[in-house]
């Protein structure tokens, strides 16, 4: 048996969505800005696929942008909302993804603005009275928080960010792509200036997602060239890869209470199993907590004893795929833990689950750590 338990670095395509996009590889293969019927039946579906999208998350067709991915959207909406709204203070949290870090930190090197982190507890709780004075410290600002993290599993209030925002004038800017597909979105409740999406995280394929910007919100030339989304971001549009970016979002809109209940009953099995065949298993964050995590992932925190590296390692010579954070940043320290005070001589696993998986898989891994552990002891 091959288990995939790492979902949250990218699932498996749904086959409906292959199906979906073949022909579009195949047959419909025309570049969208061509006049002709080839061309026509190209832009047709683009439009489609947008309309789709749009109408899944209540916006409005041009509020959505096509882009290669969740970083590219990261970026586009950061770098727009600071240079065209002339932001001089940006705050966020130390938990975000690369995409929003790296970007904030290389603008700070420059001396574009002034970056303001605001604080976390142990658990990775945003502390909303420090971002309410840091709201008010410095004028107008951008803030820029995810929904969820992707490693710790923590679900952010963004309600409420997005009210202290609207209060303060501030720019909202908040990575949804851990919770695209997985959670309902409605744009006018969740009051974000820019929200982003990766098909590949819900079931769709790798290289496509979307950024969404509010109406009356500009964006910064993407890329240079052609007159493509809005002349916005040149360069022929991934028919294959946006038809199949609103199928996947579709299906998994369509099914989204069904998924959500399949998967937390995975996760809280695999809790479950975890307490009762792992002596000092903690689960970091608000991992283990449903009502304040995402059910699609379980950050847990196994003893010093199995050494950093080898209980991964292990777990991959079984056939169990898991990673030890984001993948992204393999190979490297996890700045999420640290930045929430784990230990470090602890071997974290980011235990990540998808509609594929079935409860088999939890008992199979269970068994494989369980067997682990009596050969350590032994």
């Amino acid at each position: 048996m091959s288990i995939y338990f790492d979902n949250a670095a990218t699932t498996r395509i749904d086959s409906d969505v292959f199906n979906h996009i073949t022909p579009y590889l195949l047959d419909h293969f025309g570049n969208p800005s061509s006049a002709h019927q080839h061309g026509r039946v190209a832009r047709q579906i683009v439009e489609e696929s947008r309309a789709t999208i749009a109408g899944l998350i209540n916006a409005k067709p041009s509020e959505i942008i096509f882009t290669s991915g969740g970083t590219e959207a990261d970026n586009t909406a950061l770098l727009s909302g600071i240079r065209l709204q002339n932001i001089r203070h940006v705050i966020t949290s130390p938990l975000e993804h690369h995409a929003v870090l790296n970007t904030l930190k290389a603008l700070q090197a420059a001396n574009e603005i002034k970056l303001s982190f605001v604080n976390v507890d142990e658990r990775g709780d945003i502390d909303h009275d420090h971002l309410e004075a840091l709201l008010k410290s410095k004028g107008k600002a951008l803030v820029s928080i995810m929904h969820a993290n992707n490693e710790i599993g923590n679900i952010n209030n963004i309600e409420l960010i997005s009210e202290q925002c609207c209060r303060h004038k501030a720019i909202f800017h908040t990575d949804t792509v851990q919770t695209m597909g997985h959670y309902s979105h409605d744009v006018k409740k969740l009051g974000a200036h820019f929200i982003v999406a990766s098909a590949h995280k819900f079931h769709g394929p790798k290289g496509i997602g979307f950024l969404y910007c509010r109406e009356g919100v500009d964006l910064h030339k993407m890329i240079h060239g052609g007159s493509q989304e809005r002349k916005l971001r040149a360069g022929t549009e991934n028919v294959a890869g946006i038809a199949g970016l609103a199928k996947a979002l579709e299906i998994a809109y369509a099914h989204i209470n069904h998924h959500g209940a399949h998967l937390q009953a995975l996760k809280n099995r695999l809790i479950n199993g975890l307490k009762e065949a792992v002596p000092g298993v903690s689960f970091n964050g608000n991992s283990a907590i449903a009502s304040k995590s995402l059910y699609t992932v379980l950050s847990a925190s196994f003893p010093a004893e199995l050494a950093q590296g080898f209980l991964m390692n292990y777990l991959d010579a079984n056939n169990i795929s898991v990673s030890g954070g984001s993948a992204c940043t393999t190979g490297h320290a996890s700045h999420v833990l640290e930045a929430i005070g784990a230990e470090g001589n602890r071997q974290t696993i980011r235990f990540s689950f998808s509609k594929y998986n079935a409860a088999d898989e939890v008992d199979r891994t269970l068994s494989v750590l369980s067997a682990l552990l009596n050969a350590v002891a032994a």
